[in-house]
């Protein structure tokens, strides 16, 4: 076994493993599709004995356990009742033609539909009554292979409240035909960040260096926050200028802005000099570390509070790259923010 190059045993390894996972998917999504079309026959069934009293009841018991006895479980009264509901949501519902293009192998129900996702994944959604949001998750979901655990975590932490909150009315229409699109800087900072992740509110105080710490700890779950195209650089990146040291807490690179994206954590409240170090992070980047075809570089100073009176004075009027956003570790109430973008809402009409 020595003999054999371990790179070629890996790559094998690495094989099997991607085709196991596209079969797995390619069945979770046959078996999707079929239970869009067990929701059909059930309606149709049903509008045809519409006159007779609980008609649906006894077809829905009679079904389940003729499928019970021939196929196992999967489908009980409640389970075909899902896939009822499945339809009905579905049959009349299109999702932005950007996701649909990039999937173009897949087929499409009677109405033009495609699904892209696992049943799991569309019994959670099926549970957002909003129709813009439940398609804003699902187009995220498949841009991002967000796994189900990972679409719950976003909907709990209000990534669509969050996001349509510092939109105008225009660009949260366009959250629910592409997700979320990132084409200039502030398109890819949120305000708030959301970390709930850190286990932070069972300690009573904590450094910037355990938050730090604990942002590296949770690193995949950090860059989910952050949302797409972000890669991890490194921390406490080090520079030197005029024979001073300097560090950097996070850098990261997003490859959609193609720009350097600079972290500097503060467990306080924001004050006028975090922001004019922050400036000089950017500066010196811009300056000695990007590329000549690269963007220029983002700073984000994210602090517990802030004022935003004193950033607003602090920044220039034309600032298209320094932010500062608050974080918070907690899960941020959704009944708050949606009802904040409903009068945000009213106020635009």
């Amino acid at each position: 076994m020595d003999l054999i190059n371990k790179n070629f045993l890996q790559d094998i390894s690495e094989l099997l493993d991607s085709a196991r996972k596209q079969a797995k998917t390619a069945v979770n999504l046959s078996m999707v599709y079929a239970y869009y079309e067990i929701g059909r026959r059930i309606y149709e069934e049903e509008q045809k004995g519409k006159e007779r009293a609980d008609y649906g009841k006894y077809l829905l018991k009679e079904l389940s356990e003729y499928l019970l006895k021939r196929f196992g479980k999967g489908f009980s009264v409640t389970n075909l009742k899902q896939m009822r509901k499945f339809y009905l949501t579905y049959v009349d519902d299109q999702i932005g033609q950007t996701v649909s293009d990039q999937f173009k192998n897949l087929p499409t129900v009677s109405s033009g539909r495609k699904f892209f996702l696992s049943w799991s994944h569309y019994l959670k959604l099926m549970r957002i009554s909003n129709i813009d949001e439940r398609h804003f998750y699902e187009i995220e979901a498949v841009k991002n292979d967000w796994s189900l655990s990972e679409m719950k975590r976003q909907f709990d932490s209000a990534l669509y409240e969050r996001l349509a909150l510092s939109m105008n009315k225009d660009k949260v229409t366009r959250l629910a035909t592409e997700g979320q699109i990132i084409e200039k800087p502030e398109d890819a900072v949120k305000d708030p960040y959301v970390l709930e992740f850190l286990g932070l509110p069972e300690l009573p105080e904590y450094s910037e260096t355990e938050l730090e710490t604990k942002i590296i700890n949770h690193l995949q779950k950090f860059l989910l926050e952050l949302g797409t195209g972000f890669a991890f650089v490194g921390r406490q990146v080090r520079f030197t200028f005029n024979e001073e040291h300097f560090r950097v807490d996070l850098v990261f690179y997003n490859r959609l802005l193609r720009c350097f994206v600079l972290f500097d954590l503060k467990i306080g409240e924001l004050k006028h000099q975090d922001i004019g170090q922050m400036q000089m992070y950017v500066n010196y980047y811009d300056r000695k570390v990007k590329l000549e075809d690269e963007n220029p570089t983002i700073g984000i100073v994210l602090c517990k509070d802030k004022n935003n009176a004193i950033v607003e004075m602090t920044l220039p009027e034309n600032n298209t790259q320094i932010f500062a956003s608050k974080y918070q570790t907690v899960l941020p109430s959704k009944e708050e923010l949606k009802q904040l973008l409903e009068e945000q809402n009213n106020e635009l009409n």
